[in-house]
């Protein structure tokens, strides 16, 4: 059974093309590209680590930012990953602070899984599509008028979803909860990415309901694009994140999360890849794998004419610049109310302890 949530144009839609808007005037005006000399780029570097090691911070950056913040958190003792491993090392490592290069609810998870430790971001206007399309008041009211299913919800959600929903799930561990809800029986209400949720339901028969919104640089692959590049590079293996539309994944050759892609770029033995997500992914993909070529997979549009050509503009908000001004001025702290985090760390533990049960590494996009 297959059903659809009502879309809700008038004000989620207005409100990610007032935020999409709000982006590309700030990536025009703000300065993220002031640092222009290579001199310039190294004395932040400099600065900020040193204001790491002064602070007791550990900088941890999501697979889409910048290279040269990825880079930072590795020379710096830090960690490159996806949200919920971010979160997770921070927990576990030492430190009083957190630097987070990411998105706005990598920030939130970071505090739900450390409430003692200080949550700083570069920019605290780096949100996410995904996040923006599921707002709180219209998905709570959406899950009361559907009780009789359990509601699972994808990392790339903000504390008040976690907090309303059953199950917290990352791109690598979704199938694998959502047919252990099948089996006992259980119908399921999904949130908030469309295609990912076509993708379990299509792969598990799970009964699901699902949210209507997609990611904004996924939605963007089309498949006539990529058979077309593949005419190009006939040998070329197809990787995809399964937030991309149905019509891609089919073509696709691995549909994986970000740490599922970055394996099977190492793994397999082809030497070229046509790679469908954030392009962000091909520092990790070409440190580990140099001998390799990565192709950006095509999107709908290019420059002005797509709203993301493969490359979040909210990850691009994140910027060595004012990763060193927050560090500096201790601003940008995120902060998740205690009775909230509280409440939203309970499906987020439920995953994990279904993670530990079954000995699987919990990663994926979010």
């Amino acid at each position: 059974m297959s059903e659809q949530a009502p879309n809700f144009p008038d004000s989620t839609s207005d409100r990610l093309a007032s935020d999409t808007l709000l982006v590309r005037n700030y990536l025009a005006s703000v300065p993220v590209k002031n640092i222009t000399g290579e001199s310039e780029q190294q004395q932040y570097r400099r600065d900020i680590a040193a204001l790491l090691k002064e602070k007791k911070a550990v900088l941890v950056a999501h697979y889409y930012t910048d290279p040269e913040l990825q880079s930072l958190a590795e020379e710096t003792g830090g960690l490159v990953a996806d949200s919920l491993e971010m979160a997770r090392f921070g927990r576990d490592c030492e430190g009083d602070m957190l630097v987070v290069a990411g998105v706005r609810f990598m920030g939130e998870t970071a505090c739900i899984l450390s409430p003692n430790k200080t949550v700083l971001m570069p920019d605290l206007e780096a949100t996410c599509s995904l996040d923006i399309a599921c707002p709180i008041e219209k998905f709570s009211a959406f899950c009361d008028q559907h009780p009789d299913r359990t509601v699972v919800v994808y990392a790339n959600t903000s504390a008040a979803v976690k907090a309303r929903a059953d199950w917290v799930v990352t791109s690598s561990i979704a199938l694998e909860i959502v047919e252990h809800l099948k089996a006992r029986g259980e119908k399921i209400l999904w949130a908030p990415d469309k295609h990912l949720g076509r993708y379990i339901q299509d792969k598990t028969g799970a009964d699901m309901l699902l949210w209507d919104s997609a990611c904004i640089v996924h939605e963007e692959f089309k498949a006539k694009g990529l058979l077309d590049m593949k005419a190009i590079y006939p040998n070329a293996k197809v990787l995809a994140h399964p937030e991309s539309p149905s019509s891609v994944l089919e073509i696709a050759d691995v549909v994986g999360s970000t740490s599922q892609l970055i394996k099977a770029a190492c793994e397999l033995p082809e030497d070229t890849f046509i790679v469908a997500t954030d392009q962000g992914i091909f520092y990790k993909m070409q440190q580990l794998a140099p001998e390799k070529t990565f192709i950006v997979a095509p999107t709908a549009g290019n420059d002005a004419s797509c709203r993301s050509c493969a490359s979040c503009p909210w990850m691009g908000m994140n910027s060595l610049q004012a990763m060193y001004q927050s560090l500096r001025d201790g601003s940008n702290r995120i902060t998740v109310e205690p009775a909230l985090a509280k409440k939203a760390m309970i499906p987020l533990q439920r995953m994990l302890d279904f993670a530990a049960q079954h000995r699987m590494q919990v990663k994926g996009k979010a």
